[in-house]
């Protein structure tokens, strides 16, 4: 039994098909998505916490690409300024490698494509005075200074999915999707609630496959619309160590096979290093980094540092799969990260979307593409709006973070500075939202650890789809990193247990 009838659904609950799902909203449709697991638990959260242009992308002559990532770049630092912030990078030169007149020319074309407005232009950087040059070997003498953005990529996903959520659209986590078979001009689509076993099947008149490494899976298993298109699987992994230096800007350094890794300030204490390009060929639920990414990354990364690194200083690993359109590239790291949308249907036939490949950063762009593609064939109402909008929380200045932790400590007078400042990189203003009458410490109920109380995870559990403790210590925030092994088990505990977190995990 059909149970609701809606314009559009969507397979998936990373960031392309969240994405998707607030544009639609914003423009008056119905909107249905399902993620068989938690929000950004597959490729989204396992990014390098940029949002670039992929200077490295000059070299393959990418240069639309790259154009439309840094025109990208200042947009979505304008819609969630909590979230995303400017971040310098120091490129060490290395005469073994790439000349000086081509990092200058590439860095003049990155700074001149994308109508750069917010963020500094490159410079040249003497690393024999700069602090930058402090923690590299001595003869890395010279470099050069550009800028990029940090994103906390699974918060990004959670809060476009909420904000597409205000709008009208509606999410199901923890839902796979069975069978989506087209009946003319509709799609009859089967779900499945991976924790409960209920079934649910619901109508739609267009559908979107955004399931990311699991595209092709989809569509082979449960679309009777097959697609033409190939995926390559590319897993890219990533380590992070103990804080390897003082100042607040990040590096990339230039590798032997021609590869560049990155080396950025994570989470206050620690140092994230990635990432690999690996083609995979196993599932995409089970994917890890592998002992000799690890090493690889640890080698590669103390060629410059003056400390070498060791996999036995790793403290966490993570890794996730890219589902790249596969353009025949030799190299994995060759392959193109720009986007491929394949669109069946028309003629009565109800339209299917299937999206490859994307990065992050373009993802807004990308939902503006799908919904121009669509309209091809059935009329989409509405113009583009999210390039003017902002996500939840970011309705304030680039620049106005400082003034939103001042006003949270001037607010919240009995509450620790330090977590105040968190609560407002995490939550921008809405952060006043689950703070709202408290006075003291005691009054966010228990402490987990690392700055972690029961209202910020009770706020969660009610308004942002988070079930089970990774969803709260390693997506929504990073505090499984700081919390022991004794605090986490009983963190876990209390999710599987305690009555309030019941409550809302079985609402």
């Amino acid at each position: 039994m059909v149970t609701n009838t809606y314009d559009i659904a969507i397979i998936g609950g990373g960031i392309n098909g969240c994405g998707i799902a607030r544009d639609a909203a914003g423009r008056g449709m119905s909107v249905f998505l399902a993620e068989k697991g938690d929000l950004a638990s597959g490729t989204s959260s396992a990014s390098t916490k940029l949002i670039h242009g992929g200077l490295r992308y000059l070299e393959h002559y990418k240069f639309r690409l790259v154009r439309e990532s840094l025109i990208e770049r200042e947009i979505l630092l304008r819609m969630a300024p909590h979230l995303i912030s400017p971040l310098r990078f120091v490129l060490p030169h290395n005469a073994e490698q790439r000349p000086v007149w081509m990092i200058r020319l590439g860095l003049f074309m990155y700074d001149h494509l994308g109508g750069r407005k917010l963020l500094p232009g490159s410079n040249y950087v003497d690393l024999r005075v700069d602090v930058a040059g402090h923690p590299l070997r001595e003869r890395f003498s010279k470099g050069f200074e550009y800028s990029d953005c940090w994103v906390d990529d699974a918060r990004l996903v959670a809060l476009t999915a909420l904000d597409a959520a205000e709008r009208g659209a509606h999410i199901q986590v923890r839902t796979e999707v069975t069978s989506a078979v087209r009946q003319g001009a509709f799609w009859k689509i089967e779900t499945i609630d991976t924790q409960t076993g209920q079934r649910q099947t619901i109508e739609a008149r267009m559908l979107i496959n955004a399931a990311g490494p699991w595209v092709a899976n989809i569509n082979d298993r449960c679309i009777d619309a097959k697609s033409t298109a190939k995926i390559r699987l590319v897993k890219g992994s990533h380590v992070v160590v103990p804080r390897m230096f003082d100042h607040d800007r990040a590096y990339i350094f230039q590798n032997a096979d021609n590869r560049i890794i990155f080396a950025i300030p994570y989470e206050t204490d620690f140092t994230l290093i990635g990432t690999t390009d690996v083609d995979y060929q196993g599932r995409p639920d089970d994917v890890s980094a592998s002992p000799d990414e690890i090493a690889y990354l640890c080698a590669a990364a103390s060629e410059y540092f003056t400390v070498s690194i060791k996999p036995e200083n790793v403290v966490w690993t993570y890794s996730g799969v890219r589902p790249l359109f596969d353009d025949g590239s030799s190299a994995a790291q060759e392959a193109t990260r720009d986007y491929v949308l394949d669109l069946q249907g028309g003629d009565g036939l109800a339209p299917v979307v299937s999206v490859f490949g994307g990065k992050i950063t373009t993802y807004r762009r990308l939902s503006e593409e799908v919904l121009a593609k669509l309209g091809t064939i059935v009329a989409i109402p509405g113009k583009n709006w999210t390039a003017d909008s902002s996500l939840p929380g970011g309705d304030f200045d680039v620049e106005g973070l400082s003034v939103l932790t001042r006003d949270l400590q001037q607010a919240f007078p009995g509450l620790d500075k330090v977590l105040l400042g968190r609560l407002a990189r995490s939550y921008g203003t809405r952060a006043h939202k689950f703070l709202n009458g408290v006075t003291t410490l005691d009054e966010l109920g228990e402490h987990f650890g690392a700055g972690l109380y029961a209202l910020e995870v009770e706020y969660l559990l009610a308004n942002e789809w988070a079930v089970s403790a990774e969803d709260v210590l390693w997506r929504r925030t990073k505090l499984g990193l700081k919390m022991t092994t004794e605090e986490i088990q009983h963190f876990t505990d209390w999710m599987q247990n305690d009555p309030a977190a019941q409550a809302y995990s079985t609402a």
